[in-house]
């Protein structure tokens, strides 16, 4: 028997785990408060708790996992590299694997190796983007940042910096200096009360005019770092002609654009990258979570021009992961071979759908949003006053209610955006039209489970 298999005559239960997890880690924990299962087996779109109970998980590792829980590629990958003799821990030397991925992986960034070169970080996707902070700092020698509300970019110093979330930020004093922030467009929340394209042209304009303004009593920026679609602000899609315009702001002024692609890359939103919907070619790319196939690893994707680093000027003991470049190599080519991005595209088209569809049965459902299988679904408060847009407020009981109903019918989801009202879909890209029928049939009675437990309705 292996040391952490269950038994069931000693460790009976979820309770018996938890318990002894709260007992010897941090308060810092989070997911185990709102999805209080301990995962014994785990495969595809499925996990299997140590009571024997299976649940459909939508949350995939926060977007980590993109073949699902151990994929057949994933773990030969890994079984693979264990009987090669190849070391499992290189720093930045290189190995035969390594060249492998470098390659697959430029190869996927547009305009590839002739364009782009690779950066590899320490294994998280804030200290990818620290370095392609400090980056754009060391190239310009400017030392301000441009971020936008609503954008998660990390929970390290720097990274929290431009994160527009105030609950963490607010217990920390000192952060990085020098970040302004600026609106990002919303479909359905607009930061001006404009709303449609008014609202995207008014952002549009009110960019470009902000950095050429000499009256703006900002200095110009070393970089703009965003994301194309905000996943944990609400799963908030960057407008195809402002994320335009963004580019051609920072590429005229010579400001470097950062995207970060930590979530919404590697065929989430339909393509292999999320900015690639308004056809732009972001100066440094963000990358992490799914780019390692489910083990940790983050990547930068650097113009070469922008290449100003001098030797060990941003290092990190795990950056040459080889067991992740193994699966991050096979999940790549699994993407690529098996199309999955369209995959997402249709499934996340069919779930939005039939969203929308259970809309007109809950108005609490105020809007479903997103691109691919990244879905975010704003719950509201339909029975308050509505807002000059004709808008219900948010509901942050009403949606942390429906996650917990969705738990209780075996659904793992999470929530998002301004006070969690919105709760977020992050499947496998391998997800099936039978799973995700099955996924709008357990949240649709979790929805009318919840507004019986909050509302008695």
């Amino acid at each position: 028997m292996s040391v952490f298999s269950v038994n069931p005559a000693t460790n009976p239960s979820n309770e018996y785990y938890l318990a002894r997890q709260s007992q010897m880690e941090s308060n810092v924990r989070s997911y185990p408060r709102k999805l209080p299962l301990v995962i014994a087996e785990a495969l595809g779109c499925w996990v299997t708790d140590v009571e024997g109970t299976k649940y459909l998980d939508c949350l995939a590792g926060a977007g980590t996992l993109a073949l699902g829980h151990n994929h057949p590629v994933v773990i030969k990958s890994i079984q693979d590299t264990l009987t090669s003799g190849l070391p499992l821990h290189t720093l930045d030397l290189t190995t035969p694997l390594k060249d492998a991925f470098t390659e697959a992986l430029l190869e996927q960034l547009p305009g590839g190796k002739e364009e782009y070169c690779l950066q590899f970080c320490g294994p998280s996707g804030a200290d990818g983007t620290e370095a392609a902070m400090k980056l754009a700092k060391t190239y310009t020698g400017r030392n301000t940042i441009i971020s936008f509300s609503g954008g998660f970019h990390g929970m390290t110093h720097g990274s929290l910096s431009v994160t527009g979330n105030l609950s963490a930020k607010n217990a920390v004093n000192g952060l990085m200096p020098g970040v302004q922030f600026m609106p990002y467009p919303h479909e359905y929340r607009c930061p001006l009360g404009l709303g449609g394209d008014a609202g995207v042209d008014a952002l549009t304009y009110y960019f470009e005019n902000f950095i050429e303004d000499v009256e703006s009593g900002v200095t110009k920026p070393a970089a703009v770092i965003l994301e194309a679609i905000q996943g944990e602000g609400g799963v908030v899609t960057a407008p195809v002609k402002w994320l335009k315009k963004i580019r051609e702001v920072t590429q005229k002024h010579d400001i470097v654009l950062i995207l970060d692609e930590v979530q919404a890359g590697f065929g989430r939103s339909g393509k292999m990258f999320a900015f690639e919907h308004a056809g732009i070619k972001p100066d440094i790319i963000v990358m992490s979570k799914a780019v390692g196939g489910s083990l940790p690893l983050a990547v930068l994707g650097i113009k070469r021009k922008f290449d100003a680093w001098q030797p060990a000027g941003h290092t990190g003991t795990f950056r040459g992961n080889q067991l992740a470049m193994a699966t991050g190599l096979a999940t790549i080519k699994m993407i690529k071979e098996q199309n999955l991005a369209q995959n997402a595209q249709e499934r996340g088209d069919f779930l939005q759908a039939e969203l929308k569809n259970l809309s007109k049965e809950f108005p609490c459902i105020g809007n479903v949003r997103g691109r691919g299988l990244m879905i975010g679904i704003e719950i509201v408060d339909e029975t308050k006053q509505k807002d000059h847009m004709g808008l219900f407020p948010g509901d942050s009981q009403l949606s942390a209610a429906i996650q917990t109903a969705c738990f209780n019918n075996k659904l793992l989801l999470e929530k998002g955006g301004r006070n969690g009202t919105v709760i977020r879909l992050l499947c496998p890209l391998i997800i099936t039209q039978a799973e995700c029928e099955e996924v709008i049939a357990r949240f649709k009675k979790a929805v009318a489970e919840a507004l019986t437990m909050v509302r008695g309705a």
